[in-house]
């Protein structure tokens, strides 16, 4: 039997009666937290800008070396460079582009009972994740708070990497974990994360101190910093 799926659903964001939610909460449900990825964070980490700017930088002056060596002038050289710096600054600002909206039509929003994330572009879609399918979750927090939170569900619950790209942490393919990703204000939303898992699983509130994810259960969720 084929895992079960964490099904998005498909919204558009006129019809929401909370901005990132699809319907309205239920009584007793509270909003902990809403946040969005910063998008400049997002291109460089999500989308490589910075590598893929470098790369293009070195076939420039590899081009422009190699026509200096095959005799041509400085006026040739830098031409073939800036040809192709120009090339390469076609799908840079493509990315740059696809960065910039990804990060405004996603919401992040967390409840003391569920993560919900509002993703796509051109397909908004939402993403309903309650605590009690979550296995373990952790985070890579930078030095000014911000970072990644990554996800991963209790089998046989399974979300689909296409649905949740870029949204989702890097390879893992066969069991696809959701990703806050990029987000500006990642420590303070790790901290509500940990204490809302620790809540629903009824275990003592773990610190952000501890190094690595914990499993869910027994010991406990944890969000950890790196």
């Amino acid at each position: 039997m084929r895992p079960a799926a964490i099904r998005p659903e498909v919204r558009e964001h006129e019809g929401e009666p909370i901005p990132g939610l699809p319907e309205a909460l239920p009584p007793g449900e509270t909003i902990l937290w809403q946040g969005a990825p910063d998008w400049r964070l997002l291109a460089r980490r999500a989308f490589h800008l910075r590598g893929l700017a470098a790369y293009f930088a070195v076939l420039a002056a590899f081009r422009a070396g190699t026509t200096l060596s095959e005799g041509a002038g400085i006026v040739s050289a830098f031409g073939g460079g800036s040809l192709t710096l120009l090339i390469g600054a076609a799908p840079i600002a493509i990315l740059a582009a696809v960065a910039v909206l990804s990060a405004r039509s996603t919401l992040y929003t967390l409840t003391d009972r569920r993560l919900v994330m509002r993703v796509g572009i051109a397909l908004p879609m939402t993403l309903n994740i309650p605590f009690d399918v979550v296995a373990s979750a952790g985070a890579k927090i930078q030095p000014n708070g911000a970072g990644d939170i990554m996800l991963s569900v209790l089998p046989p619950h399974r979300i689909s990497w296409v649905a949740l790209w870029p949204h989702a942490r890097p390879w893992r393919f066969a069991r696809p974990e959701p990703m806050l990703r990029s987000v500006p204000d990642a420590r303070a939303a790790a901290t509500l994360l940990s204490r809302a898992l620790a809540a629903q699983a009824a275990q003592p509130v773990p610190s952000l101190a501890a190094a690595g994810a914990t499993k869910a259960g027994s010991a406990g969720p944890a969000v950890a910093a790196a």
